[in-house]
């Protein structure tokens, strides 16, 4: 994945061209084992898998877990909500979040079915919303 992000910024892959999206994660029991067994994500995160509250996890018995995702350039997220908290950190580049208030999520045809595979994702694009982009749109 790595490999492929440096030489897609380099390039200035286009957008019709294939792009790369990689997930890590831990299911949340594995805290309750001993360190030494912890796999990467948990050791190299400890704010986030410490089985005592911390900044960042003060409610361990709730947290679902840790899922840690890296996007290339160019690589977009469908319109969702999380039911955990989360944290966003930029290493490099940069990102654009269109963030609303829970009372909005009627407004943004979100599918609220639970078995439904588009389940808490909406049905609405905001890549081609062009009035995000319009600086004269109020």
């Amino acid at each position: 994945w790595a490999k492929h992000a440096r030489y897609a910024d380099k390039v200035q892959l286009p957008f019709h061209k294939p792009h790369y999206y990689w997930q890590a994660g831990v299911e949340r029991e594995e805290r309750e084992q001993p360190k030494h067994t912890w796999t990467f994500v948990s050791r190299d995160l400890p704010s986030f898998s410490n089985p005592e509250p911390t900044f960042f996890g003060f409610n361990p018995p709730e947290q679902k877990g840790i899922q840690c995702r890296f996007g290339e350039r160019g690589v977009t997220a469908a319109t969702h909500y999380d039911t955990g908290r989360n944290m966003v950190a930029m290493i490099t580049g940069a990102k654009r979040y269109v963030l609303a208030p829970p009372k909005e999520c009627s407004k943004l045809g979100i599918v609220t079915t639970p078995r439904h595979p588009a389940h808490r994702h909406s049905l609405l694009n905001f890549g081609h919303i062009n009035l995000l982009n319009d600086p004269e749109a109020e």
